[in-house]
C-alpha cells in the first residue's frame, strides 16, 4: 500500500516527529528506502540533526516507523468495515484503489523486503509482521465468510493480492484492480 499517514497526529506525538516521518514517508515511497539518506530526511523536514536522532536512533528505526505507518492504514480499513465478506471486499477493494492512484509504486511492504532482504533486520522483521497480521486477517475473514477451508483461501488471495500490487506498478493497475476483485469474489463463491 502507498503511505498514507492519518491527518492529525496521535497524541503524545512531536510536530517535528510527524513532520520527519511524512517526510520520510513520501521519499521512502517515491525514491526506495536505501536511495533517501537521513540527511535529506532532516533537510526536507526542516529539523535539527539531534531532532532527528532524538525521535529515531537509526536510519532503521525510520523506516520501521513509516512502514508500521502504512500498516496502522491497512489496520484501519479493516477495522472500519464489518467483518466477514463486507471487510475483506473493503480491504482488497482500497488495496485496488491504491494501485490505480497517480504516483503508485507499488506494495511498500513488498519494497521495502527487496531493499532489506535479511531476516533478523528489524526493517524486514516489520514486513513480516505485518504479512502474518494480514494473511491472519484474511483467514479469520474467510472463516466467518464461510469459506470451507480460509487457510489455503488466504493463501490464494496473499498471492493475488501480492501480484495485483507488482502488476499494479508495472502493467496494467486498472486490470490488476479488477482481477484482485474478481480473485476475492470468487474465493468468496466458494463459501
Amino acid at each position: 500500500m502507498s503511505a498514507r499517514l492519518a491527518d492529525s497526529p496521535p497524541h503524545g506525538r512531536s510536530e517535528a516527529r510527524d513532520r520527519l516521518l511524512r517526510t520520510a514517508s513520501t521519499l521512502f515511497y517515491g525514491e526506495g528506502i536505501r536511495a533517501v539518506g537521513v540527511d535529506r530526511v532532516i533537510g526536507e523536514a526542516a529539523v535539527t540533526r539531534a531532532t532527528f536522532y532524538r525521535h529515531f536512533p537509526s536510519k532503521d528505526d525510520l523506516v520501521v516507523a513509516y512502514l508500521r505507518s502504512v500498516d496502522g492504514a491497512v489496520r484501519a480499513v479493516a477495522e472500519a468495515a464489518p467483518e466477514g465478506a463486507p471487510r475483506l471486499r473493503a480491504v482488497i477493494g482500497e488495496m485496488g484503489e491504491q494501485s490505480c492512484s497517480p504516483g503508485f509504486r507499488g506494495c511498500a511492504f513488498i519494497n521495502a523486503a527487496a531493499e532489506y532482504p535479511d531476516p533478523d533486520s528489524p526493517v524486514h522483521r516489520a514486513v513480516a509482521e505485518h504479512r502474518a497480521w494480514l494473511t491472519a486477517l484474511f483467514v479469520r475473514e474467510l472463516g466467518i465468510a464461510g469459506h470451507p477451508d480460509p487457510e489455503q483461501a488466504a493463501a490464494q488471495l496473499m498471492m493475488l493480492r501480492d501480484g495485483a500490487m507488482v502488476a499494479g506498478y508495472l502493467a496494467d493497475a486498472a486490470r490488476a484492480r479488477e482481477t484482485l476483485v474478481r480473485g476475492l469474489e470468487g474465493l468468496l463463491t466458494v463459501s
